[in-house]
C-alpha cells in the first residue's frame, strides 16, 4: 500500500513539474509573442510584399509567432477573425483593414480586451484610438503622382483616373491628391473616373471600355501599378500606348520593369516590406508594454525611368 502511495506521489510531482514547465514555455521572458495578423487579401500582389516584410521581421526577431489570416476582402470575415484572435488571447494584433468603416469597431474590440492593435497601411478617421499606425500618408502619393504627370503633359490635357476598391482609405486619399493637382492646372481636365479595384485584369477591361467610348485621353492615372499595367496592356493591344501617359503607385517589381521599358512613365514607391516589417515591430513592442509612437510614417518616393535602377535594388 505504501509503495502505491509513494508511486502516486512521485507521479504527481512529475506531472506538476511538467505543467510548470509548460506554463514557463508560454509565459517566460524568453517566450514567443503571439501576434495575430489580419490581412484583407492574400492574392493582392502589393500586400504579399507587405506580408513578406512581416515574415522577414518575424524570422529576424526570433521571439515572434505570427498568425496570418486572409479576409478575402470581406469586412465581416475580418471582424470575425479578429474576434477569434481576441478569444485566443494573442499578445497583439496587426491589421490591414478591409475597409475604413468596420475597422473602428475592430479597434474598439481589441481595446476592450486590452490587446494592443496596430493598424498598417490603411488609416481611417479615429486612428488615434488604435495603439499605433504604420504606413504612408496616402494623399501625398496622389499629389506626387499627378504633379509628375502634369509636368509630362505640360500642364494640359485630358486625364482619366482609375480608382482602387471603393471606400478604402488609399483609394479615397490618392484620388483626392490627384484632384488637388488637377484643380491647380486649369488646362487639365478630368474626363473619366471609375473603380478597377486594384486589379490588373479589371484595369485592362476598364481601359478597353474607355477606348471604345472614343473620348480623347492624354493620361491614365491609376491608384496602383496593377491597374496601370492593365491599362498599358489594353492600350498596347489597341496601338494607342504612344499617345497616352500612364502612371501608377507602389513601385512593385513588375511595375519597375514597365518603367524601364518606358511603357509606365511614373510610379510612386510605397515600401511594402518596410511597412510590414515596421508594423510587426511596433506590435511586438506594444505587446511587451513598451511605449510606441502613435503615427509611424513610411515616406513615398517618385520613380521615373531615370532613377528606376535605385528601386530595383530595393527588391533584391
Amino acid at each position: 500500500m505504501k509503495k502505491k502511495f509513494f508511486l502516486f506521489m512521485a507521479l504527481m510531482v512529475a506531472l506538476t513539474a511538467v505543467l510548470a514547465g509548460c506554463r514557463g514555455d508560454s509565459a517566460g521572458g524568453d517566450d514567443k509573442l503571439k501576434i495575430g495578423v489580419a490581412l484583407p487579401d492574400f492574392d493582392d500582389k502589393w500586400l504579399s510584399y507587405l506580408q513578406d516584410g512581416m515574415m522577414d521581421y518575424e524570422k529576424k526577431a526570433g521571439n515572434i509567432e505570427g498568425v496570418y489570416v486572409d479576409a478575402m476582402n470581406d469586412a465581416a470575415k475580418q471582424m470575425s477573425q479578429v474576434e477569434t484572435f481576441i478569444s485566443q488571447g494573442v499578445d497583439a494584433i496587426a491589421i490591414v483593414p478591409v475597409d475604413t468603416e468596420s475597422v473602428g469597431t475592430i479597434v474598439d474590440m481589441a481595446n476592450a480586451a486590452e490587446i494592443p492593435i496596430v493598424v498598417v497601411n490603411r488609416t481611417y478617421e479615429g486612428i488615434e484610438d488604435a495603439t499605433a499606425f504604420v504606413g504612408g500618408n496616402s494623399i501625398d502619393s496622389g499629389i506626387m503622382q499627378m504633379e509628375a504627370v502634369a509636368k509630362l503633359l505640360g500642364g494640359k490635357g485630358n486625364v482619366a483616373i482609375m480608382n482602387g476598391q471603393s471606400g478604402q482609405e488609399a483609394e479615397i486619399k490618392r484620388t483626392e491628391g490627384n484632384k488637388q493637382v488637377i484643380e491647380k492646372n486649369p488646362s487639365m481636365k478630368l474626363v473619366k473616373e471609375k473603380n478597377a479595384d486594384w486589379d490588373r485584369a479589371k484595369g485592362m477591361t476598364l481601359m478597353e471600355n474607355w477606348l471604345q467610348s472614343g473620348e480623347k485621353i492624354d493620361a491614365i492615372v491609376a491608384n496602383n501599378d496593377e491597374m496601370a499595367i492593365g491599362a498599358i496592356m489594353a492600350l498596347e493591344a489597341a496601338g494607342k500606348l504612344e499617345e497616352v501617359t500612364v502612371a501608377g503607385i507602389d513601385g512593385t517589381p513588375d511595375a519597375l520593369e514597365y518603367v524601364k521599358s518606358g511603357k509606365l512613365k511614373i510610379s510612386v514607391f510605397q515600401d511594402a516590406a518596410g511597412q510590414g516589417s515596421k508594423g510587426l515591430e511596433i506590435a511586438a513592442k506594444a505587446a511587451k508594454g513598451e511605449e510606441v509612437e502613435k503615427m509611424n510614417y513610411v515616406e513615398f518616393e517618385l520613380i521615373t525611368p531615370e532613377n528606376v535602377e535605385t528601386y530595383e535594388k530595393k527588391w533584391q
